[in-house]
């Protein structure tokens, strides 16, 4: 399993962020090349990315880069990127299952022999990228994640952000069903008032109970907010703890059937309590009170 409760943006152009990406403590960083830098320094940040690809330490962090439409110099991205060995790449503005199938040869095509393969996250941006979600989810083995982009596709509904957000419910829930039906991660849209520690923490929370796995981040200060957000808590531990005792109860005593707080444990509620356990262990927290 591969944790993304953070997705850090570093901008592709910045040599300083991109040679300290692995001291900002994110699950993934995202090395920018889009919206980050500007026209004139695309070619640049580029060679800037790929070397630091090469050279950098990102520690654990996995590495995704975030490459241009493939309208606007995208292909010759993955050319240069791919060979350098990102552990995936983030499609900006995803629309179509025919634009991701697209993508995968390009990449399969760029890589070395023996690399491991480069994953694609799909980024939603666009009134009819969210149409076709499920299919873009489905497109291909390579899609590890959809996650979402509110600036871009509020601006395409003609809709005022907000900070409550309200605009953007429906956007979010098609988007956490379309990546749950196809068993992959579903990532929130980043929260852009960098200076709001509060606004980011409600808003995690929000996205967390919402079903997204993780959150994008375009500032070093909210990861940890982000990572107090999407992380389980002593008490779901605990919790998930006393689920799977009870089955194993349950089991020892040749009953399929058991309780727990009073509550029925079925199939989804069973699921759960060990995604819960994994994730905790991954991430090397501490059991629950019981």
């Amino acid at each position: 399993m591969t944790i993304r409760r953070s997705m850090l943006f570093i901008p592709g152009n910045n040599p300083g962020m991109l040679q300290n990406g692995g001291v900002f403590g994110a699950d993934s960083v995202i090395l920018d090349l889009e919206d980050a830098v500007a026209p004139t320094e695309k070619d640049a940040a580029r060679r800037l990315v790929s070397m630091a690809l090469i050279h950098a330490d990102f520690g654990k962090s996995e590495k995704v880069v975030r490459i241009n439409p493939l309208d606007c110099n995208g292909s010759v991205d993955i050319a240069a990127i791919v060979p350098c060995r990102p552990d995936a790449i983030l499609l900006p503005k995803a629309q179509t299952a025919a634009e991701i199938r697209d993508v995968a040869a390009q990449i399969a095509a760029a890589e070395a022999e023996g690399q491991e393969p480069v994953k694609i996250i799909a980024l939603i941006e666009t009134p009819r990228g969210l149409a076709n979600a499920l299919e873009i989810a489905e497109a291909h083995p390579r899609v590890v994640g959809l996650a979402l982009g509110a600036e871009d596709y509020t601006a395409g509904l003609g809709a005022t952000r907000s900070k409550e957000g309200g605009e953007i419910l429906t956007a979010r829930m098609l988007l956490v069903n379309a990546a749950s039906a196809a068993g992959i991660d579903v990532i929130d849209t980043p929260f852009t008032d960098a200076a709001d520690d509060e606004g980011v923490a409600e808003d995690s929370v929000l996205a967390r109970k919402l079903g997204f796995k993780g959150k994008l981040a375009i500032n070093p200060r909210q990861v940890d907010v982000i990572h107090e957000a999407f992380s389980p808590s002593s008490k779901e531990i605990g919790w998930a703890e006393r689920v799977i005792e009870a089955l194993a109860q349950a089991e020892a005593q040749g009953s399929g059937v058991c309780s727990v707080d009073g509550k029925m444990v079925d199939a989804p509620i069973a699921n759960r309590a060990r995604r819960t356990l994994e994730v905790a262990k991954i991430l090397g927290l501490k059991m629950g009170d019981k």
